[in-house]
C-alpha cells in the first residue's frame, strides 16, 4: 500500500489533510521524532504480531516496550513479531510504514496501549518509511481500522513524559 492508500482512507474521517510526507526516513522512532520535530516518545509506534493464523497491531508511545507477561495476560500467548513478509501480507504496509489505517486483511485488529494517553497529539506512520500523520488520541482511536480496544501491554515508559 501506500501514503495514498492511507491518505484515502482518513478521508472518511476527514483527517487526510493530516497526512505529512518527509523527504527523509522516518522508519524508526528516532528518525520519525526529528522528521516531525517532537520527543520519540510522541511518536506511535505501530507494532504487528502473530496471533493464531492472524495478526493484531498494537499502537504504543515511541518510549514504550512491550512487557511480555503484560502481553501474554491480555492476549493469551507470547508476543511474536510478525516477519517484514508477514507484516506486508496482514496489514499491508511495509516494516517502518506500518499503521493502524487501511490494513489489508479485515481480520487483523487494532489495539491502543494506555501508553499514548498522556499526550494530546501522537504520530502513527502513515503508510510509508517516510511519513506521519498527527492525531489525537481520540481521532486515532476513531479512525484504526478494527478497533478493538485500549490495552496495557507496554513497560517502560511511566518515568517519561
Amino acid at each position: 500500500m501506500s501514503v495514498q492508500t492511507v491518505r484515502d482512507y482518513l478521508a472518511q474521517f476527514d483527517l487526510e489533510d493530516r497526512v505529512q510526507e518527509f523527504s527523509v526516513s522516518s522508519a524508526t522512532v528516532e528518525l520519525a521524532a526529528q522528521a516531525v520535530g517532537v520527543i520519540p516518545a510522541r511518536i506511535a509506534k505501530t507494532l504487528s504480531f502473530a496471533v493464531g493464523g492472524s495478526a493484531i497491531v498494537v499502537v504504543c508511545a515511541g518510549d514504550a516496550r512491550v512487557d511480555n507477561r503484560k502481553y501474554k495476560d491480555r492476549f493469551g500467548l507470547k508476543a511474536k513479531m510478525l516477519t517484514p513478509e508477514q507484516a506486508i501480507q496482514f496489514t499491508g504496509h511495509a516494516v517502518g510504514g506500518v499503521c493502524p489505517f487501511a490494513l489489508a486483511d479485515p481480520g487483523v485488529k487494532s489495539y491502543l496501549d494506555v501508553s499514548l494517553r498522556r499526550f494530546e497529539r501522537v504520530f502513527p506512520a502513515a503508510g510509508s518509511a517516510s511519513s506521519a500523520v498527527g492525531l489525537a488520541c481520540d481521532e486515532l482511536e476513531r479512525c484504526a481500522a478494527h478497533f478493538d480496544g485500549w490495552v496495557d501491554v507496554c513497560k517502560s515508559w511511566q518515568d517519561e513524559a
